[in-house]
């Protein structure tokens, strides 16, 4: 008598589903079992001899997927600076691959720059006349079919945009990391590419600060003439006030950078306004507080225990409302002269997801040398990487619980 075992796709593992084969173009590389049943035939058109797949993603778990949404210029490089930091191990390009790859691989990590679904390359967008930022430019279908697959814990061959040449270059393989980082212009645009997040994040860089930092980066760095730095953003203003500033709004934080209010009519953009928008009710995350959950506070900590020059510093927090969602608000006005005494504001914060006291000052005399590293966008970025960090953390256990409750049950 033959005895065979009859699994149906609940009792599978998690990553493995039955299918009947099928052509993909996506470039997946899967495990496959393929296993045929054998019996009468049961309509005119039937077959004795039907085949299924069993396919089973290559990773062991699945993957946490992260969103970061900004303009061009606006810190993305520096915040995934800081949030690998946070999870140990330099992050790279890939090794031996193409020396243009925009990806980053760490231990823990993998950061996809989203410029790599563009499906036009510069000299395309500029003959159909639109920008990088024109969702018309950039391969939805192809960013949710490989990003959802690597979710699942299967590798993908995925395209490479050359920053250089402005061309396509041939594909590279990512296999499934631990934590997916995608960033770039449009994370949160298509929904099918937002519901596949665990997290989202919004840089919003207010367009005097903008205007000021690229002022800054491309006379100083560059050689442009004022003229021409103030037509490069007038050109991109309408495609981002339609295509990527309306993301923020599905953001679970948003760290908003703004002109400061220490100084009256300031212009120059040296001394920021940075605030920490963190929406309620997201699933493993709980929004930071200064002294009191929920209450509304004022504070100014410069004196003994905080040595602060001109123009000072100013912390404020509470509850607001922002595009219909309930949230906190943490912000932060000046910057800090010494970072070792920043300690002194991080004892007086809540739910920073710290392993240890005094984490988020470590953090940032580590890399006392990025951008922002004295005012509230390193500051706030920190935080943000130490949340990721906890929600990692929380998805992996509540999923090893998972197994275990369905045994019992």
């Amino acid at each position: 008598m033959a005895i065979c075992a009859v699994y149906t796709t609940q009792s599978l593992n998690p990553t493995c589903s039955i299918s009947t084969p099928s052509k993909t173009h996506l470039g997946f590389h899967q495990k496959q079992v393929v296993f045929y049943t054998t019996g009468k035939k049961t309509s005119r058109r039937g077959s004795s001899s039907s085949p299924y797949v069993i396919t089973c993603a290559t990773g062991d778990s699945q993957t946490i997927v992260i969103g970061l949404a900004a303009d061009s210029g606006c810190g993305k490089s520096t915040f995934m600076r800081r949030l690998t930091n946070v999870f140990g191990g330099a992050a790279e390009p890939p090794k031996g691959g193409n020396p243009d790859s925009n990806t980053l691989i760490s231990d823990t990590t993998t950061v996809i720059c989203l410029d790599d679904y563009h499906s036009l390359d510069r000299t395309g967008r500029k003959e159909k006349g639109v920008t990088a930022l024109d969702p018309r430019a950039n391969d939805f279908d192809l960013m949710y079919e490989q990003v959802k697959a690597l979710k699942d814990g299967t590798a993908v061959d995925k395209p490479i945009y050359n920053h250089v040449t402005g061309l396509l270059d041939p594909p590279e393989l990512i296999k499934p990391p631990k934590i997916l980082v995608i960033e770039g212009l449009h994370p949160m645009y298509d929904a099918r590419v937002r519901d596949l997040l665990d997290f989202s994040i919004y840089l919003d860089i207010s367009n005097e600060v903008k205007f000021a930092w690229k002022i800054q980066r491309d006379m100083a760095e560059r050689g442009h003439s004022l003229e021409s730095i103030k037509a490069s953003i007038e050109a991109r203003k309408p495609d981002f006030d339609a295509y990527i500033d309306p993301q923020k709004q599905y953001a679970d934080a948003v760290i908003e950078v703004l002109p400061t209010q220490l100084i009256p009519d300031d212009n120059e953009g040296k001394i920021l306004r940075v605030k920490l928008i963190m929406k309620e009710g997201v699933k493993f995350f709980s929004p930071v507080y200064l002294f009191d959950e929920g209450s509304t506070i004022s504070w100014i900590p410069c004196g003994r225990k905080l040595t602060c020059s001109y123009p000072g510093i100013k912390f404020s927090y509470g509850p607001d409302s922002y595009f219909g969602h309930e949230v906190s608000v943490l912000e932060m006005d000046g910057q800090f002269d010494r970072l070792d005494e920043l300690i002194y504001v991080e004892s007086h914060l809540s739910n920073l997801s710290t392993k240890f006291y005094g984490e988020v000052t470590q953090q940032m005399l580590k890399l006392s040398d990025f951008p922002g590293s004295n005012n509230g966008t390193g500051l706030f970025q920190t935080i943000v990487g130490l949340k990721i960090r906890d929600i990692f953390e929380q998805i992996i256990a509540s999923k090893a619980k998972s197994p275990v409750a369905a045994t019992k049950a």
